[in-house]
């Protein structure tokens, strides 16, 4: 597909103009576009809201309630952020701080909402100051714990659109990222303000989760791996006339229903994957009354799913096999097992980055000549985005150099897969803390706890193709798997359990 500043350099003519929303445009992005289309003799009309003009029945700003993230989940106040905010501010010369970005705005003020579906956060922005803050949102959406909260700390709620006033008439420094600041924002302010560019300094702060996140992180994932596992036990013993009379909607709804029943719960984390045969080939297949089919027999189901739960977001994903696999299928998924075992059981030095760990997970894959067209890794926030930053398993940063460094706490993913158009997707994803190992002479040494607690289908497994080790590492998570989620279970779903888990000749 092409990006959006090449369609503009292949469609625009020259001496024409471009016209979008400054607020709906990251600055980095319009700097793409200017990039693409010098030397054309573009005029940029980035000030009207030209959609707004026809938009008859546009849905109403929206206004859900803004409730507070108790320090019972987050381990961390509000006030110590803040303080941690402002002496980076102060290490970068800023009397100001811009933040744009909703999730980390959410994390700063130890507040959640729900405006986006799937992701609790709330419109907003904020500008943070060395002694006191400004959280512009629907102030009317405010809960009156969290008003009193707020005002206690110094922060002060004014209406969501107020910023764009207030600061035309700022003065001093101001720091903020180019990357998730719109344009309209930074029109606004005086040309006399003194701007520092850079990466947010909330994001690093908002990744490397605490001691008490990481334990609700475990719990989280321990009641959405017994919603997971009870699906799969259902999947496995439906007969080949039972699974061709559901559909790939028909096991999202049954999911859904099995996590409600998980004690904190709250939502999907994003809208659900499920892929029957061909369609999981589609890496981001999204199904829905039009494009829903059947379960496929002799072929696999990928699910890609997740959950928001008081303790955390989950984001997961299973390929299960439907029927009798031929042996090329069976070793695809073998492969991609491999890699998520081999990326799981990495053992690297501090100061390693993200992307030097692609290679394990994709190295099984590349001995078949095989490959995927998507990142290893993506980090996953704490009742947030099931995707954020810095850290990116991948084979180059999202700027093209070498990545994020990745920090004890850091929640990421390990999904690598397998796509073949027309035929079969295999995808295997675990959720995996950044924890602290080994220190030696030579320096600390990092590694990665797996949460996810769901075993794999043991029906799609080549043993003869792992090696010893990978073997044990497969034995050893299903050991765990088995210990963590066996109590939740009936007596027949705890048998079957047992009998998946058990340890792989």
């Amino acid at each position: 597909m092409p990006t959006i500043p090449d369609y503009l350099a292949e469609t625009l003519d020259e001496g024409q103009t471009l016209g979008y929303d400054g607020r709906t445009v990251s600055a980095t992005l319009a700097d793409q576009f200017r990039a693409a289309l010098a030397g054309k003799q573009i005029r940029f009309a980035d000030r009207d809201d030209l959609v707004g003009e026809i938009w008859t029945d546009r849905p109403a700003f929206p206004c859900a309630p803004i409730w507070l993230l108790g320090e019972e989940y987050t381990g961390r106040s509000r006030a110590d952020k803040l303080t941690a905010l402002r002496g980076e501010m102060e290490r970068s010369g800023a009397e100001h701080f811009l933040l744009a970005s909703l999730d980390d705005i959410a994390w700063l003020y130890n507040l959640r909402g729900d405006d986006l579906r799937f992701n609790p956060v709330f419109m907003s922005y904020t500008l943070v100051g060395r002694e006191r803050a400004i959280l512009y949102c629907a102030v009317d959406a405010v809960a009156e714990d969290a008003r009193a909260a707020l005002a206690e700390d110094k922060v002060e709620l004014r209406p969501y659109l107020q910023i764009y006033e207030d600061l035309k008439g700022l003065t001093g420094s101001v720091l903020f990222d180019r990357g998730t600041t719109n344009v309209a924002l930074l029109s606004a302010l005086p040309q006399g303000t003194r701007r520092i560019e850079g990466r947010n300094p909330t994001t690093a702060a908002k990744a490397a989760k605490t001691p008490v996140e990481m334990a609700h992180i475990r719990t989280a994932h321990m009641q959405d791996g017994v919603a997971v596992t009870k699906l799969l036990y259902w999947l496995k013993h439906l007969s080949r006339e039972e699974a061709e009379g559901e559909t790939e909607l028909s096991v999202s709804e049954r999911l859904l229903k099995l996590r409600e029943e998980r004690p904190g719960f709250l939502d999907q984390s994003f809208a659900p994957i499920i892929a029957a045969g061909h369609h999981g080939a589609i890496v981001h297949y999204d199904p829905d009354e039009e494009s829903n089919i059947p379960l496929v027999w002799n072929s696999f189901l990928l699910m890609d799913t997740g959950g928001q739960y008081w303790q955390g977001t989950t984001d997961i994903t299973r390929t299960a096999a439907l029927g009798t696999l031929s042996q090329e299928q069976k070793s695809h998924y073998t492969a991609v097992l491999r890699g998520n075992l081999n990326l799981a059981s990495a053992v690297f030095k501090y100061g390693c980055t993200d992307t030097h760990l692609d290679y394990l997970a994709r190295s099984p894959l590349w001995e078949q000549g095989i490959d995927y067209n998507h990142g290893t890794g993506h980090g996953v926030g704490f009742l947030l985005n099931v995707h954020e930053g810095p850290q990116s398993i991948r084979p180059k940063g999202y700027d093209g150099g070498l990545g994020a460094v990745l920090e004890e706490g850091m929640l990421t993913s390990d999904e690598p897969g397998v796509y073949l158009t027309d035929r079969y997707g295999i995808r295997l994803e675990n959720l995996m803390l950044t924890v602290k190992g080994e220190r030696t002479e030579f320096g600390q040494f990092m590694g990665f706890e797996t949460v996810t607690m769901v075993p794999f289908d043991r029906d799609a497994i080549a043993p003869e193709e792992m090696t010893e080790r990978e073997r044990a590492a497969l034995d050893a998570y299903h050991a765990r798997v088995y210990e963590n989620i066996a109590p939740h279970l009936t007596e027949a779903e705890r048998a079957w359990l047992a009998e998946v888990t058990a340890p792989i000749a």
